[in-house]
């Protein structure tokens, strides 16, 4: 197994370190009644992690997207933060990162005034935030900030990890599973964020 050897560690948030899935839930319906066009907002929550318009894409015709995205996203802080809570060890997880005296970034495919929201409302504290990111993409945020680890829940997290040349350490609280995950090249997968600080222990190897 690999082992951390940057400066910081990076984490996904939908469904890794937060979950908000009853308030997107409640911002998708909430868009069904501002647009009249129906969403199953319990198949959004199914499947968190791709980006805002791989999803509207499959409710709105593609002339409506950007429409749609826009509306969305105004919706959002009214309907999806103030439900928002952190995942089991989430808030544990950050502060070994801090007590190892590493950094702790959030590369994410949402919006990144909305991941803010989130991160604020949560109390998670973090040094680097790229947001509107996904699989691959995430890779430049993650090299570019010096991550030596990335932790996420979807295996295009650990796509990203790949791509970034750093260890993937998958979660099984979003829509993956652990085959799923270690297919993807998952260098480890916990249940969720409660295992981290033994986790990172053995992932850690900072240069002295």
């Amino acid at each position: 197994m690999a082992g951390v050897t940057s400066a910081a560690v990076g984490f996904d948030l939908d469904m890794t370190l937060i979950d908000s899935r009853p308030g997107i839930a409640a911002a998708m319906r909430a868009l069904t009644e501002k647009t009249g066009v129906y969403v199953d907002a319990d198949a959004v929550v199914s499947r968190l992690g791709p980006p805002l318009r791989t999803e509207i894409r499959r409710w709105f015709p593609e002339d409506r997207v950007e429409e749609a995205v826009r509306t969305y996203r105004a919706l959002y802080p009214e309907y999806a933060i103030a439900t928002s809570l952190p995942l089991p060890g989430a808030l544990e997880a950050v502060a070994e990162v801090r007590a190892r005296g590493l950094r702790v970034m959030v590369v994410t495919s949402k919006y990144g005034r909305l991941a803010r929201l989130h991160l604020e409302h949560v109390g998670l504290e973090v040094d680097e935030l790229a947001g509107d990111l996904f699989a691959a993409e995430k890779a430049t945020a993650l090299t570019a900030h010096g991550a030596g680890l990335y932790v996420g829940d979807h295996v295009a997290d650990m796509v990203a990890a790949r791509t970034a040349g750093v260890p993937g350490l998958g979660v099984t609280t979003g829509p993956c599973d652990a085959d799923e995950l270690r297919s993807a090249g998952a260098d480890l997968v916990l249940a969720d964020l409660t295992g981290f600080p033994e986790a990172l222990g053995r992932l850690v190897r900072l240069a002295l």
